[in-house]
């Protein structure tokens, strides 16, 4: 298995951005895991599910079917009927792919159906893997862990200017909210639960630059490139 450096955090602190600059410097793979729970999320409700649905409704919908990234693109895959794959990197982008990416991450046959996903990508590369559960149940033993995380405010305001630049009109009240509810979730479901690892370096990145965040991170891990 290649080096994994494994980074956790609530939504809105800046994970996604900072480890796809990260595996950029290093020369590593990304592995956006936020994309691949959006994908199985878009997946099931064109199928009709939603929170109401058993782990057998959602263990039956998701069988037969593959996401995975080609290029830099996420594709679902149903079976033959998609082949080679249909690119949702856009559909999953939407505020109700994050809603309910967030709402079946606590389901536990998305995550039996995710995992080996996830662990897979680390067979033949190095990856900078980001998420809620990479340093604690997909990566425990990763080369170097990271926990990412900022103020409410800090996070809703990044996640009002991430939708509002794709034209997706939201205000900040409904970005704090959006926020809150998703804490709420991660933090307090029964599988996997979001919390930060003992061994994990914590960096606050309310007040940091971009650029501050990640060279916190190039020197924990000792690499200056």
């Amino acid at each position: 298995m290649g080096r994994v450096i494994a980074i956790d955090g609530p939504s809105g602190a800046g994970k996604s951005t900072v480890s796809k600059l990260i595996a950029e410097r290093l020369g590593f793979e990304f592995l956006d895991t936020g994309a691949l729970y959006r994908a199985a999320a878009l997946h099931l409700r064109r199928k009709g599910l939603d929170e109401n649905n058993t782990d057998d409704d959602i263990k039956r919908a998701l069988n037969g079917i593959s996401v995975f990234f080609k290029e830099g693109r996420v594709y679902l895959k149903e079976n033959s009927e998609l082949y080679p794959g249909e690119d949702v990197s856009e559909a999953i982008r939407t505020t109700e792919a994050g809603h309910y990416a967030s709402v079946f991450s606590a389901r536990k046959a998305v995550r039996d159906f995710l995992f080996q996903v996830q662990r897979d990508a680390a067979i033949r590369s190095d990856i900078v893997a980001e998420g809620r559960d990479m340093t604690t149940v997909v990566f425990p033993d990763a080369w170097k862990k990271f926990y990412l995380d900022a103020s409410e405010e800090g996070r809703a305001k990044r996640r009002y200017l991430q939708l509002k630049e794709k034209g997706i009109e939201i205000t900040m009240e409904e970005a704090l909210r959006d926020v809150r509810e998703r804490d709420e979730r991660d933090s307090k479901r029964d599988i996997a639960p979001l919390k930060k690892a003992d061994d994990a370096v914590c960096i606050d990145t309310t007040d940091l630059s971009l650029n501050e965040v990640i060279e916190k991170i190039l020197k924990a891990i000792g690499d200056r490139r």
